[in-house]
C-alpha cells in the first residue's frame, strides 16, 4: 500500500485502534468488535500472542480493514511482520534502518518520535508519517498544537495518553489521526466478554472524530 493510499485512509478514518493480548483468541475478538463498530484500521502489536498468524487471519476475515502491526523494533521483525500480510507499520523507536527497508517495500511505516529532532529524523528518512509518543508527557494536545507551526506539514499520529473524551482535542490540534489502546478495550468488558459495548464505543469514537475540525 502506497504512502498515498495510507495518508487518505488516515484522513477518511482518523482513529487506529491498537490491540494488544495474552492470547490470539482474544485479540480477534477485541479486533472484531472495533471492526464491528466501524474502525477500518487495526493494528496487532508485533509482540501478542501468535500475531503473524493472527494478522494473517484478519486480512482474510475482514477485507474492509487495514491490518498492521506495531511494536517492530528492528528490521528482522518487519520482514516477518510484512510477509505475515502486515500493511501498515508502527515502531515505538526512530530507525533508520527500518525506515528505508520499509520503503524499499511500499509499506508505510510510522516510527515513534518524541523532538523535534526525532520527528524531523524520521520524516526526513522516509516515514510515511510519526507517531508522537508518549504524547501525554509533554503536554497531549497542546504539545501537538505547539509542534504545528514549524512541523505542520509532517502528518503526526499522537498515541499513549489518547481517550475517548479527548481524542477530538488532538485532531483540532493538528493531528492527522490518532492510536488508541486500552481506552478502547476497558478490562472489565474484555473480561466480560462484553464486544457489543466495545463495538459501540468505537462507533462513538468514529462518529466524533468526523466532527473534529482541524
Amino acid at each position: 500500500m502506497s504512502d498515498q493510499t495510507w495518508l487518505l485512509k488516515l484522513h477518511e478514518q482518523k482513529a487506529i485502534a491498537v490491540i494488544r493480548a495474552p492470547e490470539m483468541k482474544l485479540a480477534r475478538q477485541m479486533a472484531w468488535a472495533v471492526a464491528d463498530g466501524g474502525m477500518q484500521l487495526i493494528e496487532i502489536a508485533w509482540n501478542c500472542d501468535r500475531a503473524a498468524e493472527l494478522i494473517d487471519q484478519l486480512r482474510c476475515e475482514l477485507p474492509g480493514c487495514i491490518i498492521g502491526t506495531g511494536t517492530v523494533f528492528n528490521v528482522e521483525q518487519l520482514h516477518a511482520a510484512i510477509s505475515a500480510g502486515a500493511q501498515f507499520l508502527f515502531s515505538p523507536h526512530v530507525d533508520t534502518a527500518m525506515i528505508q527497508a520499509a520503503v524499499k517495500q511500499d509499506i508505510p511505516i510510522i516510527p515513534g518520535a518524541l523532538s523535534p529532532t526525532e520527528i524531523v529524523t524520521a520524516w526526513s528518512h522516509g516515514a510515511s508519517c510519526v507517531k508522537v509518543f508518549p504524547v501525554e508527557a509533554m503536554g497531549g494536545a497542546n504539545y501537538i498544537k505547539s509542534l504545528q507551526g514549524p512541523l505542520g506539514h509532517i502528518p503526526l499520529i499522537p498515541t499513549g495518553g489518547v481517550t475517548l473524551t479527548n481524542a477530538q482535542e488532538f485532531l483540532q490540534a493538528g493531528a492527522v489521526a490518532v492510536g488508541l489502546g486500552g481506552q478502547l478495550f476497558p478490562q472489565h468488558l474484555v473480561k466480560t466478554g462484553n464486544w457489543q459495548i466495545i463495538a459501540q464505543q468505537a462507533q462513538k469514537l468514529i462518529q466524533q472524530l468526523d466532527n473534529a475540525e482541524g
